[in-house]
């Protein structure tokens, strides 16, 4: 199964992974050179953390790789979804208090609530997809059922 992705989204997890290939795997491998100079391997403490952290780059490698093969890549200017909330989207709400949001629905590896970015798997999410500007959503939150208002949806 693909999983959607952005096109930013994907381009961060290829700068990880060519940063993990290309800087961090050969320094930890220099790294497990120079503990194993140190003599006696079996109370090597340096030796021994250089080579969990290999495992962990290594875990990390694999890790990506398989999520950019099974990333289903979407740009989201490219989007022509007739102003409904799809992946992608950028929304504009306004909640029962007035308050005003703005979040872009992205794959659970970008989500950053900080930045507005959220998971499309997320309760919000859920809610907004299919809909379009001047619609309701109800947002089943832990705080209970928060209603708001979609003011726009771009596709940027």
């Amino acid at each position: 199964m693909k999983t959607p992705m952005t096109t930013r989204g994907a381009a961060l997890l290829r700068d990880e992974l060519h940063h993990l290939k290309t800087v961090e795997r050969p320094a930890n491998s220099q790294a497990i050179g120079e503990a194993r100079a140190h003599g006696d391997l079996s109370e090597n403490a340096e030796y021994h953390a250089a080579r969990e952290r290999a495992g962990f780059i290594e875990g990390r490698i694999s890790e990506l790789e398989a999520k950019l093969a099974n990333a289903q890549v979407i740009d989201p200017k490219l989007v022509d979804a007739d102003g409904r909330c799809v992946f992608g989207a950028t929304v504009d709400v306004e909640g029962p208090d007035g308050e005003k949001a703005t979040w872009q629905i992205v794959g659970e590896d970008e989500a950053d609530i900080k930045k507005g970015r959220i998971s499309v798997s997320s309760p919000i999410a859920r809610a907004l997809i299919g809909k379009e500007s001047g619609e309701r959503v109800d947002v089943n939150t832990p705080g209970g059922i928060k209603r708001y208002e979609i003011v726009d949806v771009r596709y940027e």
